[in-house]
């Protein structure tokens, strides 16, 4: 049944391969959950039986674990109670109710369960802290270092530089082919969560990066397994995520900054917002599908409208 729900999810849904793991690894203690609490017959025999409870070496149980026909409110409940209980996070949780709501669908849909519990089960409230960002000195400084001299220098420089210009995410430019970049409209087109496409506009500090690369770093690495790949790996394969992350923290590190991949695509929005860009517009950029996983930034833009409602309200 899971085998045939993650075929769901990544070929029905298009659901990235990290949220598919992560989902049937939920899945998976779940069903662990189940098997321990599902209900159990005593059948006791002997003469002791009687006048002080069954004779132990004559007891017997059956024990039949519940199995996913057999979910319901209760149980998913049960479940995340213990879960709470374990010191999982409150994010982790929230991941487990989307997990078990996909799944409800998935059974209801195939005839397994009668009704999907789904729609009733409530995800706890996250307490998101403030993301780390940095300011506009940290991101000159740590992309004006001197000149890059091998390929993994230059592959390093074009995964900084289109991460702080882009926002994407570090899969997402992974993910990256030759095509996807348009040099006529300074756009990158990007494949994001749910299989959405958007494009991205990249600055010309960037770009000026890609072309590096692109002139004398991909020709050095590339085989004849690097197909349309945008940026290879030491082997000439795609570039992996793990690798790209080692990129970042390496040219951040050498520049006194303390940040990865995200840091970069978290400041990159703050700095559009600083700028006086809209959050619609931000929204848009990040691909988010909801405009409050955006509002987060706004909380690190308060100094500009600190400096608005100085210059705007009468009784400042």
């Amino acid at each position: 049944m899971l085998d045939r729900f993650g075929a769901h999810l990544s070929g029905e849904l298009g659901r990235s391969p990290h949220t598919v793991r992560g989902y049937l690894a939920d899945l998976r203690s779940l069903q662990r959950f189940l098997a321990d609490s599902g209900p159990t017959s005593d059948t006791s025999v002997g003469t002791d039986a009687g006048r002080g409870g069954p004779d132990p070496d004559t007891e017997t149980s059956d024990a039949r674990g519940y199995g996913f026909e057999h979910l319901d409110v209760l149980l998913v409940r049960g479940w995340l109670a213990r879960s709470r209980d374990e010191g999982i996070s409150r994010a982790s949780l929230s991941r487990r109710v989307a997990a078990v709501r996909a799944l409800t669908r998935f059974l209801h849909r195939e005839g397994v369960l009668e009704t999907d519990p789904g729609p009733r089960l409530v995800a706890p409230t996250q307490q998101r802290g403030l993301p780390t960002v940095l300011n506009e000195e940290q991101a000159a400084s740590a992309l004006a270092q001197g000149p890059a001299e091998t390929p993994v220098d230059l592959r390093r420089r074009a995964v900084v530089e289109l991460l702080y210009a882009t926002g994407v995410r570090v899969a997402e430019l992974c993910a990256l082919d030759l095509g996807d970049v348009d040099r006529a409209r300074d756009t990158v087109r990007v494949l994001g969560k749910g299989a959405k496409e958007r494009t991205v506009p990249v600055g010309a500090p960037a770009l000026d990066a890609l072309d590096a690369w692109l002139a004398g770093g991909r020709p050095e690495l590339a085989t004849s397994a690097s197909g349309a790949a945008l940026l290879l790996g030491a082997r000439g394969g795609r570039l992996g995520v793990r690798q790209a992350r080692e990129d970042v923290h390496a040219l951040l590190r050498a520049a006194g900054v303390d940040s990865g991949p995200h840091g970069l695509r978290h400041s990159a929005a703050t700095h559009l917002l600083n700028g006086g860009a809209d959050l619609r517009s931000v929204q848009e950029f990040l691909g988010h599908a909801s405009p409050r996983s955006t509002q987060i930034y706004t909380h690190v833009s308060v100094e500009r409208l600190r400096d608005t409602y100085r210059q705007a309200h009468p009784r400042a």
